[in-house]
């Protein structure tokens, strides 16, 4: 299992705009066999960043989901509500999977 965290930074104006955007590609990202989990977490003292965990089920699953529809309308809509570019961090997945937690 591949794990991505997408570090974004909104301009505060377009908080709104890029909460909905998101949303709606979230919700076509879990529907996507490749993808076990996709989180979009908005950070409590400052409104504006906001991370991105999406996990992946093997090592082909996120160009299927770069290659999605859905993804590119994401890309391109909040792509001029960036207040910088965003970054991302890849992870492996080390926990038991039965792990409790």
């Amino acid at each position: 299992m591949l794990i991505v965290q997408v570090n974004v930074q909104v301009k505060p104006e377009a908080v709104a705009a890029f909460r909905a955007a998101t949303a709606a590609n979230a919700e076509a990202s879990r529907r996507e066999p490749g993808i076990a989990r996709f989180d979009v977490l908005q950070q409590t003292d400052d409104p504006t960043r906001f991370i991105l965990l999406e996990a992946y089920r093997d090592a082909d699953a996120p160009a299927a989901h770069k290659a999605t529809a859905h993804y590119a309308l994401w890309r391109d809509t909040v792509a001029p509500l960036m207040a910088v570019p965003r970054t991302s961090v890849k992870y492996t997945n080390v926990s038991p999977a039965d792990a409790a937690y």
